[in-house]
């Protein structure tokens, strides 16, 4: 689907506010303790290599049929899983050993068996993706959260000097891409661009100014990706741990979008979701889509959303009222992974998945963004 107009646009993403028969009750962002991931041990480790290459799709990921058959993980195996890598700059490297404080592992399994069942999927007739084409709208909020990872992947925007995105951006479950070396940032901005020639003898500037969009490319510091990803922690990639965060090398002064705990499908307005990216087949344009979820687990989304490689590492995110007052706000609630192709009962189909934010990973991803628990106590 090509440009969208923005009166239309904004009448798309408000449906879920008024065409939902449920009250404005049930779609609240409801503030909840939540527990500390806290630091037990850090080492250094040998430099990564960077020698992976960079996949659009996986095989043979544990998705919600085969996570369905796993025991529930043990305490001890989360605070394995949530465990973590820090890469910096320069190309060394730290592994750090976390524990739980004011953890409770049925908060953190919230997702019952009656959720709805998955429909096979299916094949759509008409892409329903929406090109942001105008030039001020792309760069204002909340199309301005979205960015672009040098290593093809997109990623949003969670603090000053954050940003979300997905482990398999950065890192292949054995070793670091060959892109995350010397990763960057790109952000949209409008820049003037003059066309013409001066006249001789004048002081006023005749040349045709063409506004434009742009990105503007920032390094990263700093990356950070939980050890459940990584091969020898799960024995595959696990695709409930793809999520990364980007500290930039300088600041940027856009308004950044806020993390939030996801709620159950039950609870999504409209059972839709919501994302923007840097699809592959529409260089240089900003689509936006969304979509209804089909099927969820503790950490997982299946959905239906049309999408592109590229697009992997969106922030995901939904419009909830604010408890105690009268204003609708928009937070991340999960990262896109991409297309996937999952083991249903020994049989490989393909979905697209998306990785939910749980009690456990807001913590945890609050703390990698603030460096402290005194922000990350409410989610």
């Amino acid at each position: 689907m090509g440009p969208i107009p923005l009166l239309l646009l904004l009448s798309y993403t408000a449906l879920n506010v008024v065409c939902g028969v449920e009250s404005e009750e049930d779609y609240t962002w409801h503030l909840r303790k939540v527990p500390q991931v806290l630091n037990k041990r850090t080492v250094t480790l040998s430099c990564p290599e960077f020698k992976a290459e960079a996949k659009s799709a996986l095989n043979g990921t544990c998705g919600i049929e085969c996570q369905s058959r796993l025991p529930l993980a043990s305490v001890a195996d989360l605070e394995n899983f949530f465990s973590y890598e820090t890469v910096y700059e320069n190309g060394t490297r730290t592994s750090t050993e976390v524990y739980f404080r004011d953890f409770d592992v049925q908060t953190e399994h919230e997702v019952k068996k009656d959720s709805p069942s998955r429909r096979k999927r299916q094949v759509y007739g008409m892409d329903s993706r929406f090109s942001i084409s105008d030039k001020q709208f792309v760069t204002n909020y909340p199309f301005s959260t979205t960015v672009k990872i040098s290593t093809g992947c997109t990623g949003i925007l969670v603090s000053p000097k954050h940003v979300l995105t997905a482990a398999h951006c950065v890192h292949d479950g054995k070793d670091y891409v060959k892109g995350a070396k010397k990763l960057r940032v790109g952000i949209l901005k409008l820049r003037s661009k003059r066309h013409g020639k001066k006249r001789k003898g004048s002081k006023r500037n005749k040349r045709a100014v063409e506004v434009k969009p742009s990105f503007q490319w920032t390094r990263v510091k700093r990356t950070q990706v939980p050890k459940g990803w990584f091969r020898e922690v799960t024995d595959d990639v696990a695709v409930d741990y793809d999520y990364a965060v980007l500290e930039l090398k300088r600041p940027h002064k856009k308004k950044f979008m806020e993390l939030g705990i996801s709620p159950t499908v039950k609870k999504l307005p409209g059972n839709r979701i919501h994302f923007s990216a840097f699809d592959d087949d529409r260089p240089g344009q900003l689509v936006y889509r969304f979509c209804s979820v089909s099927d969820e687990s503790n950490d997982l989304m299946y959905q239906y959303c049309d999408a592109q490689p590229g697009s992997s590492g969106s922030g995901i995110y939904i419009r909830l009222k604010e408890a105690e007052k009268k204003k609708w706000k928009r937070k991340i609630i999960g990262i896109f992974s991409g297309h996937r192709w999952v083991d249903v009962n020994g049989i490989q189909q393909d979905y697209n998945v998306a990785v939910r934010i749980t009690p456990l990973k807001y913590a945890q991803i609050c703390f990698w963004i603030h460096g402290n628990y005194a922000d990350c106590q409410d989610g």
